[in-house]
Order: structure tokens, then sequence, then C-alpha cells
């Protein structure tokens, strides 16, 4: 079943005997059995709710290794923004000044409106959409600095109208990276908070001296971030419960096997627990993108850390063709989906669950990590099947709106009654009956 080579990624064959069983083992994760994990975000969250910003700074001393004098020097600002922002250089400004502009264009499609109707009684019925007041929006900044994860998070929260945006942040060893401050600037954050982990979720969810309470927390993080989102869930909104990055690559063999190997890297140089497949029905081409891999790995600065994910949780499977590949797309339901192959949109009708698909070989999925538009905030764990991009509806609250005519309440309420005695629930009967003419409210039996 699996014919690891040098870089010991798992070789599938989707014919085979036990590949069932292959890949299950291949998706397994299940951060919610990790109790260990659960333990510690239980206790953060439970101390920082108990002490507040005593438990913040005790706990950024602990795990981004630097003491806070107190609340203060946790805080972050437009001055230090705006800062940080005239001393980027000129490229990495424009970087910035463009991804944001695209995104921004991208995500004012999704705005829901207003609407109402009128039925046949006179009735107004309708909805209302509002912004949430304030957001609490999640930067990781532990293994490596995500400026574009503050713009993915942020722009779309400020083209909704959200009152605020707060931002949080580790900052280990207590160095400041300029290029997410630069990012806070662009994309309208209105301050920010330099903590991390499961002490800042539960700061976001509760509230502190410092840090305020948020009416939603949402942004990717590792595993104690994402134990205490689920944690705190109820109390605040949440977007997902995000797990490692995935992307899964359907290939027929027509893109450059360099391409598709510096695909794979892309998304496993996260973390050794990122996940990268490969999905072709030509067992030569997946010998050549293997080859390929090999070759180049050794040119990456993060070079361990890929080879562990493509050892750890990666694979190139075979499959028959490529209406298998679809099959096993929509099973897997990954984060991140490649179609690079000749004809895409032939596959594009059968895809029911993915997060982002990228179109063709020319669609890398790194460029939607950075500038293509979308958020690159995704559902994972093969939640696509259920869960969609981050968004401006993630941002946006609807309320519905009945206004009844006289006829209406009173051709409704006859049904409204009928239905509150079968369920046995009388007063609900009476109310909806005080608006129907001709009915004796006193009699005992109504």
């Amino acid at each position: 079943m699996s014919a690891d080579g040098a870089l010991g990624i798992r070789r599938l064959d989707a014919g085979a005997p036990g590949f069932d069983t292959a890949l299950a083992a291949l998706l397994a994760w299940d951060l919610s059995e990790d109790d260990a994990v659960n333990r510690v975000a239980r206790e953060v969250i439970d101390a920082v709710r108990a002490r507040g910003d005593a438990a913040l700074l005790e706990y950024t001393a602990r795990f981004d290794r630097w003491q806070p004098a107190d609340g203060a020097a946790l805080v972050l600002g437009p001055a230090e923004f705006a800062a940080a922002w005239q001393g980027l250089p000129v490229a990495e400004r424009a970087a910035l000044e463009q991804a944001a502009a695209r995104i921004e264009t991208y995500h004012r499609r999704q705005l829901a409106a207003d609407w109402e109707y009128t039925d046949e009684d006179g009735s107004r019925l309708g909805q209302r959409v509002s912004p949430l007041d304030r957001v609490g929006l999640y930067v990781p900044g532990g293994q490596a600095a995500y400026p574009s994860t503050v713009l993915m998070t942020a722009i779309p929260a400020r083209v909704a109208g959200v009152g605020e945006l707060v931002m949080v942040v580790p900052t280990p060893d207590g160095r400041r990276n300029d290029l997410v401050l630069a990012a806070a600037h662009a994309a309208g954050i209105d301050r920010a908070f330099a903590i991390g982990g499961a002490q800042a979720i539960a700061a976001l969810a509760f509230g502190t001296a410092t840090v305020p309470r948020v009416d939603k927390i949402v942004g990717p993080g590792g595993a104690y971030v994402a134990a205490a989102k689920r944690l705190v869930y109820g109390t605040v909104g949440i977007d997902v419960i995000a797990g490692p990055s995935e992307v899964l690559i359907v290939a027929d063999g027509t893109a450059p096997a360099d391409w598709m190997a510096l695909d794979l890297f892309s998304q496993a140089e996260h973390d050794a627990a990122a996940q990268a497949i490969l999905v072709a029905p030509d067992p030569a081409y997946l010998d050549a993108v293997e080859a390929a891999m090999a070759r180049l790995l050794a040119e990456r600065p993060r070079a361990a850390t890929i080879q562990a994910s493509l050892a750890g949780r990666g694979a190139l499977i075979r499959v028959r063709d490529l209406a298998e590949a679809v099959h096993l797309v929509n099973r897997i339901a990954p984060e991140h989906l490649e179609l690079a192959v000749a004809d895409p949109d032939a596959l594009l009708p059968g895809i029911r669950h993915a997060g982002a698909i990228f179109v063709g070989a020319h669609s890398p999925e790194v460029i939607g990590d950075y500038v293509a538009g979308p958020s690159h905030v995704l559902p994972t764990f093969g939640t696509a099947r259920f869960s969609s991009p981050l968004g401006v509806y993630d941002f946006q609250k609807r309320s519905s709106v009945i206004r009844l005519s006289p006829a209406g309440a009173e051709r409704l309420g006859r049904i409204a009654a009928t239905l509150a005695h079968g369920e046995g629930l009388e007063a609900h009967a009476r109310a909806a009956e005080a608006r129907v003419r001709g009915i004796d409210h006193n009699r005992p039996d109504r």
C-alpha cells in the first residue's frame, strides 16, 4: 500500500485493498480528543477569567518569554501601526496596499442587505442586517508572523461595518513584527494587544481591565487557541475550530512536476502537522513529483519542517481516473483544493466540499494566501462539508422583521391558536386569539 521513498511520504493507491483504512489514518486529527491540550486551555481560561490582567502578564512571561510591567505594556494602537507603516520598505508597503485593495473588492460583493415583502393580507415581512459591535481578531505569531491574516480577517469585518476591530498577536521574546503592525494600519485595526495563546482567547471572551470583551473571535491559531475557542463558544461567537493547514492537489500530469512539488512544500512548511496531498491517475507522474521534491527540498530554508510534514501527514495517491479523484476530494473535503488539470472546468461542477478551489495550474494556493481576494481563513478537518470561508457574512447578523396588518393578524391568529392548542400551550393560543374578532376570550375553554 505504501512505498515510501527518501522523503518518507506515503504512496497510496485508491484501488488497492486497505486503502480506506490507510486514508482514514492519514486524515486522522481530532483535537477534541487531546485531553492534555484541553486541560491546559481550561486552566488558562479559568485563570484569566478570575484574575484578569495579572494572569495575562504571568502567561506572557511564561509562554512568550518577556515580562510586561503592567497591562498597559500589552497595548498597541494606531500610533504604533502608523509608525510601522511609515518604516516599511516601499515594496512591502505597496504589496500590503495591493493585497488590501483586492481583498476589499472581493468582500464588498458579499454584503447582505435588508429586504422586505408584502403578503396578500398587507402584512410586511422582512429581514434587517446589522454588523457586530466589536470583534476580536486572532493573528498567529509563534513560529512565523502573518500580516496576511491581519488583512484576511480585518478587511471583511470592516466591510461588514463592525464597530471596533481588536487584534491580539503574540510577541515571542517581546519582539513586535513591523509588517504585522503595518498590516493593522492598512486594514483599519482600532487597537491591539501583544498577547497570544489560550490566554488571548480568554481575555477577548470575558474581558479584563485592559482587554475589552468582544462579541466574536475569528482567526487561525495553534492547538491551544483552537481548544480555547471551543471552550469559550457560547460566551462569544467564533468562526471555526481551525486545525493544521491542508492542501489537496488533483493533477493530470500536464502541469510541471516542479510546480506541484513547490505547491506541496508551500503547505508543508507551515508546521509538521500541516497536510499536503497530491492525487493523480498516472503513477509515473507521481514518481516525477516525488523526484522533484527530493531534488528541491534541500534548497528550502524550512526543509526540516517540510520533511516532517510530508513524512507525518503527506501522501501521493494514485487514482484510476479524474472522476475517482473528484470522489476523493468530496470525501476529504480539503481546506485548499488545487485543480492542476488541463480542463478544470470539467471537474468543477462535481466538487461539493472544499474550502477554496484553485482552478488550473496557474492558480496556486499560495496566491490565495496573500492577494487573490477571498479570505484565507478556511474550514479544516473536513469541516468544508458544512462550513464556509470567513467572509463579510461572519460579521453581520440578521433580525427577522414581522409587521402584521389587522387582517393578517386575524387570519394568522386563527392558525397560530389551532397549533398552540395542539401543543397544549393555552397562553400562546389566547394571545393569538386576542387578535381574532368574534372569539369570547373569557370562556373557560379559551
